[in-house]
Formats: structure tokens, C-alpha cells, sequence
């Protein structure tokens, strides 16, 4: 069946862990945009979620980085973080191991891909699902990019990636949705953690919603360094989730909110 639904939102931890502390009316605004995504993702009917994520040293250590990994489980659980801290509570997500195991393999034809029967989940896919699935009940197939730990996918590969899995989904007959999640500017656990460049970002989002290929892929890691911050490697997410739809997407809300580090973002993607 392919996809059915495609789109790209944040992930920091502040937004769900530092929610009390936001402006009311942009954090109510942004929030809002959330659900309403996960509303648009119910819409869709899909029988799966894989959610592209950038974990965060949670599983994966610099003993062990691949490049690319899909959990290949019946079930998952998460937060892996202190509930209280990230405002989540732990709970046990589904996930759909045979399915899974169909787009490794194919997957595996285009692009080197690892797998892991377990998995727990950072706030990189927990905060995304707090809005999307709220009920915790839509089966969930996590992806992993390394934007963490160099030397980093190139981008190109990274895009790579997104156009095997869109053909790994064209031969299931489930009905597919996929979640590009990450910054996009930020500078986490640093001492300019709440910078967020704007001017940057909306560039990026421009590019991103159309469908551009050779704009997103234009991007040097030293030059998102210096002007997104270590953070900014997370638009492998974004550049994979695009490659994957084939579409042009629409920002349904961006706001740089420096009480949670980062350029708020949620965003849809027509599936071509």
C-alpha cells in the first residue's frame, strides 16, 4: 500500500519536560499543531508509524555507531530518561517485527542497513509519539540516523536512505505512515543551549517543503556547525523523510522557543 502520510516535527526534551515554563500562548499554538498532526496521522488509517529519529547515546555508543538502524521488535519501551524530568510516563509501545524484518531486507538492497530486537526509546521518539499517539496503541517502527557521534552520514546517503525505504514500503501491503524527527537549529547541552538561528531554520523549512533535493543536499557539516550547532546535523531526519514522500510539504508551525532549546517545528509532506 506505500505510504499514506509523511511529515517532519521536533523532539527536544523541554517540550514536554519544561512545557510550565513557555509562553502560554506560543507553547498552547505549537502544542496544538502537535495533535493536530497526530489527528491528520489517524486520518490516514495507517496500520504502522516508522518514526526517523536521532538517538541520543541512549542504545547506540561510539563502541558501536551504525550509521543507520530499524528496530525489529514486537515492542518497545520508553521513556529510557527520568519520566518526571521529560514529563512522560514510561510505557510499553507496540512495534511489528515481521514487518519490520521485510524493510530491512529490502532496505538492505540499497543501503547497509543495522537492526536491533531491543530498543528503548529517548525522548527522540516519546515526545513525537506524546502528540501523535497519545494512547500508545499505533505499532512502531524506530528508525535511527546518527547525527551524534562523527563521522556523519553524508546527506546524499542520507536521502539515499529515504528513497530505499519508500521502495521497501511500496512493496508492503500495510498502509505505512513515517515521522521525520530533530531540530532543526540548536546547541544542546552546551553553553549556548537556547540559541536557535531562525533565519537559518526557515531557509531550511523552505527548501524542505519544496522537495528540494539539491538545496538540502548543499549543506556542508561544518557550516551547519557553525551556524545551526551540533544539533543541526539532525536534518538527515528531515532530508530522509523527504526523499521518502516525493512530495511538497507545508509548515503548519515553526517558532523558535529558547525554553526548549530549539526551532519549533511541525510540518507535513504530500505523498507522491
Amino acid at each position: 500500500m506505500s505510504l499514506v502520510f509523511a511529515g517532519v516535527c521536533s523532539h527536544a526534551p523541554g517540550i514536554t519536560g519544561r512545557a510550565h515554563l513557555a509562553d502560554p500562548g506560543i507553547r498552547d499554538a505549537f502544542h496544538a499543531e502537535f495533535r493536530g498532526m497526530g489527528e491528520a496521522l489517524a486520518a490516514s488509517r495507517a496500520d504502522a508509524l516508522i518514526v526517523i529519529a536521532a538517538e541520543h547515546f541512549a542504545n547506540f555508543f561510539m563502541n558501536n555507531m551504525p550509521a543507520y538502524a530499524m528496530g525489529m521488535a514486537d515492542h518497545y519501551e520508553g521513556p529510557i530518561e527520568d519520566p518526571g524530568w521529560l514529563g512522560i510516563a514510561r510505557t510499553r509501545i507496540p512495534g511489528n517485527a515481521a514487518l519490520s524484518q521485510r524493510l530491512v531486507r529490502s532496505v538492505m538492497h540499497e543501503v547497509d542497513l543495522a537492526y536491533a530486537e531491543e530498543w528503548k526509546f529517548d525522548h527522540g521518539i516519546m515526545v513525537p509519539l506524546h502528540f501523535l499517539t497519545p494512547k500508545f496503541d499505533l505499532p512502531v517502527i524506530p528508525v535511527n540516523i546518527n547525527c551524534q557521534g562523527p563521522p556523519l552520514t553524508p546527506l546524499k546517503r542520507a536521502w539515499a536512505f529515504g528513497e530505499a525505504l519508500r521502495r521497501a514500503c511500496d512493496e508492503a501491503p500495510e498502509r505505512i505512515a513515517l515521522v521525520g524527527t530533530g531540530g532543526i537549529s540548536h546547541w544542546p547541552a552546551t553553553p549556548d543551549s537556547g540559541k536557535i538561528n531562525e533565519a537559518w531554520d526557515r531557509t531550511f523549512l523552505e527548501r524542505w517543503s519544496n522537495n528540494d533535493r539539491d538545496a538540502m543536499l548543499s549543506y556542508s557539516d561544518e557550516a551547519t556547525y557553525r551556524e545551526a550547532g551540533q544539533g543541526g546535523f539532525e536534518i538527515r531526519t528531515f532530508v530522509a523523510t523527504a526523499a521518502a514522500a516525493r512530495g511538497r510539504g507545508a509548515v503548519r508551525f515553526y517558532a523558535p522557543i529558547p525554553i526548549f532549546s530549539v526551532g519549533c517545528t511541525v510540518a507535513l509532506m504530500d505523498v507522491a
